[in-house]
């Protein structure tokens, strides 16, 4: 399989073209990630196919929002391995990147992906999302911010739309089913200052998956009270 096509397809498909020196970029990204996963726990994913498709791809999937085309700065809150902040870094350099990671050993990860890329538009910090949002450097600053998080919108919510300037918005890559997940965090987008505006399906190139960005716009200032400690915000979701 050719590696490049499938990708510049992807790329294509959200209005942008992938030179050949990001490509290269995204290959250098693969192979650190396979190697430092076998010291650290980064991600299950690691064959080749399964790397571009399931985490390049779906992250620069993202790009089919003009909110995104048009951001100028961007937090990707509970990054991990860097998903969708870095592919969204190197395909587009206009973009200031902040990375948000409470795990120190993938900032690490993270900082070694930044420097052996040379990407002067990202920035990593070591922090938990609930305490990251209350820094006044970080609250309420960002254009977009994304999560490829497991938790569902409300709790993604919660950490993420108080990081958002008001005008912005919070893009959350989701899976294929979100039809209930999205009722379920109607109240809470709400009360966090935020409107969901749209459910955007994309296509994954080379697969049969078919993923959804859900956006939600930031319309009022979000109240001092939010984010609530971690455990609350997991054991009592806003509703």
């Amino acid at each position: 399989m050719n590696f490049y096509d499938l990708m510049s397809k992807s790329a294509e498909d959200v209005g942008l073209q992938l030179s050949k020196e990001q490509y290269e970029k995204f290959i250098i990204y693969m192979k650190l990630l396979q190697e430092w996963n076998e010291k650290i726990n980064l991600t299950a994913i690691v064959e080749d196919e399964e790397v571009i498709k399931k985490h390049f791809i779906d992250s620069i999937k993202a790009f089919k929002r003009d909110e995104l085309k048009n951001a100028n700065t961007l937090i990707d809150v509970g990054t991990g391995a860097g998903f969708p902040g870095l592919p969204i870094a190197i395909m587009k350099e206009d973009i200031n990147v902040t990375l948000l990671d409470s795990l120190n050993k993938r900032i690490n990860f993270l900082n070694t992906v930044v420097n052996e890329l040379g990407l002067s538009n990202v920035t990593t910090i070591h922090s938990r999302a609930e305490d990251g949002a209350r820094d006044r450097k970080l609250r309420e600053k960002f254009d977009i911010a994304t999560s490829r998080a497991v938790a569902n919108m409300s709790v993604l919510s919660e950490l993420c739309l108080p990081y958002v300037k008001i005008g912005g918005n919070f893009i959350a890559l989701k899976g294929p089913s979100v039809d209930q997940e999205i009722k379920e965090s109607v109240g809470a987008i709400k009360v966090l200052g935020g409107e969901l505006i749209d459910i955007c399906e994309v296509n994954i190139e080379g697969t049969e998956l078919r993923h959804n960005l859900v956006v939600v716009k930031k319309i009022g200032v979000c109240s001092k009270v939010y984010p609530r400690k971690a455990g609350s915000i997991t054991k009592n979701p806003l509703k």
